[in-house]
């Protein structure tokens, strides 16, 4: 047990000092987000399974408050609405059930973010290619090599493990950074 304990945080670490090394990365991608919701855009998120939760939590650290309290940040998730998401998957196929919903609800200053382990989910893919088509802007927070995801985003954040787990630790110190910074300029007098 101590020894699963024990690789868990030392991988852990590890992933963080490969993490720092994206803090470049990691300004563009808030200067993106500061962007679009200065332009009234919304911040729309979306994910598989950890990573669904992962988008739902991401755009409450927004809507809601992350460290202040301050106006409400516009942001939504396309995996909240299980309607939706079974109307489409039975319709249409599981495969567009984000892209469907990007035709429908994105607006023109709005950011897209997709968030992949394994920057292979054919749903987002979707999403991506349909937001790209429209002229959006968008963001991969990817693990492993990236993925095709890697290949289509305008700015992708790869966390380099197989290490499931700890790519979405990556994934939501990330946001949480991106959120803090967000915060901050949306607060500061």
């Amino acid at each position: 047990m101590k020894k699963i304990i024990d690789d868990a945080i030392d991988n852990h670490r590890q992933a963080i000092e490969l993490l720092k090394t994206n803090s470049k990365k990691i300004e563009e991608i808030a200067i993106l987000f500061i962007s679009a919701l200065k332009n009234k855009g919304k911040i729309i998120f979306m994910g598989n399974g950890g990573s669904a939760a992962d988008a739902q939590h991401l755009a409450a650290e927004l809507v809601g408050r992350f460290k202040k309290n301050r106006a409400p940040l516009a942001a939504i998730t396309l995996s909240a609405n299980t309607s939706i998401l079974t109307a489409v998957g039975n319709d249409f196929g599981f495969q567009e059930i984000f892209a469907r919903q990007i035709d429908a609800l994105a607006g023109t200053s709005d950011l897209i973010v997709g968030i992949s382990t394994s920057g292979e989910s054919e749903n987002v893919i979707r999403a991506i290619i349909k937001a790209k088509e429209r002229g959006l802007k968008t963001i991969g927070f990817l693990g492993k090599d990236g993925g095709k995801i890697k290949n289509i985003v305008d700015v992708s954040l790869i966390i380099p493990s197989y290490d499931t787990p700890r790519i979405q630790e990556m994934h939501i110190l990330t946001g949480h950074i991106v959120c803090e910074i967000v915060e901050e300029h949306f607060t500061k007098n």
